[in-house]
């Protein structure tokens, strides 16, 4: 049987085999923080709850003992004109829309011949009438897109396109007439009894006119003369 100094050899073998493991086994230096356990419970009782996003906290909180807010049963009564512009917007009064079939009632265009035969004050109109008109086309085509109904934009089209027809129309005629015009101012230029720059603004002076009415009171005079002496032989022949 081996003694005890036998085996003290084999015992400071280990001793050293153990340390070099334990030296394996540590870390090297490093300036990074241990990893800790994560924390929980959150000591922020306002944690979540944000104006700005909407958001409540995380528990759900009881408000039964709390009496909750009524809205006020208040209506703001503001004076609205019954007759003001922006009224012409809309199809009618109280109405925000036509339907297609009260869309598509509608007559057609003028034609320039028509227009021809009217005042300038009945052109004036109709021109401003059209324009109302596709002011009210245009808000309903805005308000059909802004509630996607997906109707009515045929019907809005098409009646525009007949207003569109009668303003081109007014155009014509308003240029034919300004043609005319200027034709006349150069007629008119040329002729010897009319001028464009009196100052007395009498522009026609038809001297031709005034000739013969001279030779016509001329005339009369004469034989107003001639028959005086026949009046006076018949008086006296009496």
């Amino acid at each position: 049987m081996a003694s005890s100094s036998a085996l003290r050899p084999s015992v400071g073998c280990l001793s050293r085999i153990g340390s070099h493991f334990a030296s394996s086994r540590a870390a090297a230096f490093s300036t990074t923080a241990q990893q800790c356990k994560r924390k929980t419970k959150d000591n922020n009782k306002n944690r979540g709850v944000s104006s700005l996003y909407g958001s409540g906290p995380r528990e759900h909180l009881s408000m039964s003992d709390i009496p909750l807010p009524k809205p006020r049963n208040f209506k703001p009564k503001v004076a609205v004109d019954e007759n003001h512009g922006l009224w012409g917007f809309f199809p009618e009064s109280g109405k925000a829309l036509w339907s297609p079939k009260e869309t598509e009632e509608h007559g057609r265009a003028w034609t320039v011949e028509e227009l021809r035969k009217k005042s300038w004050e009945d052109l004036h109109s109709l021109w401003w009438v059209c324009c109302k008109e596709r002011n009210m086309l245009a808000t309903s085509k805005a308000e059909l897109a802004r509630g996607k109904f997906g109707f009515g934009d045929r019907e809005i089209e098409a009646r525009d396109e007949e207003v569109m027809k009668t303003m081109r129309a007014i155009k014509h005629a308003l240029t034919e007439r300004y043609y005319t015009w200027q034709d006349a101012v150069d007629v008119a230029m040329s002729d010897p009894e009319i001028d464009m720059h009196a100052e007395d603004g009498q522009v026609y002076k038809p001297s031709a006119y005034e000739e013969e009415v001279a030779v016509e009171d001329a005339w009369a005079k004469e034989k107003g003369a001639e028959q005086e002496p026949v009046k006076a032989d018949k008086e006296l022949s009496r």
